[in-house]
């Protein structure tokens, strides 16, 4: 192994030190009241190294948030492709699918779906939500089109909050059978959105 490369495994090691400590710092403490000193010395790194990898406190905290949504994207379009390859055309059944596998995502990190769905975060972090609900209903808009029984824009964007304001609800949820039970009753309800699914 040459020193650039053991170097970069260094930095590579460092980096996601200091996420998993930031992720800790901020779900007991929350954005407000989180301190850097406090994510490097969890981290094991000194606030030199913190700040060579992230720029400020926001900057961890939108890699995180990121990194979150990128690990529900996949989620979502790995269910979403397992539908389709098993024989699925029906559009709301598709869609179903990948919400099913979002909502699970939203109970199975928990800890980053209440902070980040909290409302809480660095100024300007609303608006980079908003955004990523746009590209995320685009996402979806694609997704579903031509396939059968196609959704409208606007059934799309009322499916898609719908998910949203119950990824909220299942993360808070107080135990496994309950966020099951609430993922259940969502799709339940999607289903009779556009009947004949």
């Amino acid at each position: 192994m040459t020193e650039a490369t053991t170097g970069s495994t260094r930095a590579q090691i460092t980096r996601a030190a200091l996420l998993d400590a930031a992720r800790e710092v901020f779900v007991a403490s929350g954005y407000e009241d989180a301190k850097l000193v406090d994510i490097a010395e969890r981290a094991g790194a000194s606030i030199g190294s913190l700040y060579h990898h992230f720029t400020a406190k926001s900057d961890l905290w939108i890699t995180l948030y990121d990194e979150y949504t990128r690990r529900q994207q996949h989620r979502s379009a790995r269910a979403f492709r397992s539908a389709l390859a098993a024989g699925e055309e029906d559009a709301l059944r598709l869609f179903m699918a990948g919400t099913r596998a979002y909502l699970e995502g939203c109970w199975e990190e928990r800890q980053l779906a209440r902070i980040f769905l909290s409302g809480s975060g660095p100024a300007g972090f609303g608006l980079l939500t908003r955004q990523r609900f746009r590209e995320w209903l685009h996402a979806n808009s694609t997704l579903v089109n031509g396939h059968e029984r196609p959704l409208s824009d606007m059934l799309v964007l009322c499916l898609t909050a719908m998910a949203t304001e119950a990824g909220r609800e299942v993360a808070a949820a107080p135990s496994k059978a309950k966020a099951r039970k609430m993922i259940d009753e969502v799709l339940e309800l999607m289903g009779h959105l556009y009947p004949g699914s």
